[in-house]
């Protein structure tokens, strides 16, 4: 078996080349394709900006919540027939807040006594 010269598998290469470059036969669906990816994408970016934001209301919740845990203790000393141990215990102080106003969580519309 003889192989080709090269110089023929170049303008076979060309050849098809060009005659894709011609067929317009899936002009129209990758035009519709591209309109669908296009508008997929769109409506995944507004899905994820909502659910960021769900996640960070969530998250902004839970940080507000651990914030108001109460952690003081108090442990009674005990004492025996021969021994004692001393008591111990702490108070946990208000954490004070910078600032009064929300960075995380904006709502509007709502009355400013409650």
């Amino acid at each position: 078996m003889l192989a080709e010269p090269s110089h023929s598998v170049g303008q076979s290469v060309s050849r098809r080349l060009v005659a894709l470059w011609q067929d317009d036969r899936g002009f129209v669906i990758s035009i519709e394709l591209i309109l669908i990816v296009t508008i997929l994408v769109i409506g995944l970016i507004a899905g994820l900006t909502a659910l960021r934001d769900a996640v960070v209301s969530e998250l902004t919740d839970v940080a507000r919540g651990v914030q108001q845990l109460h952690q003081s203790y108090q442990a009674n000393g005990a004492t025996g027939a021969a021994s004692s141990t001393s008591g111990s215990g702490i108070i946990d102080r208000v954490d004070v807040e910078t600032s009064d106003v929300s960075f995380c969580t904006a709502v509007y519309g709502l009355d400013e006594s409650l």
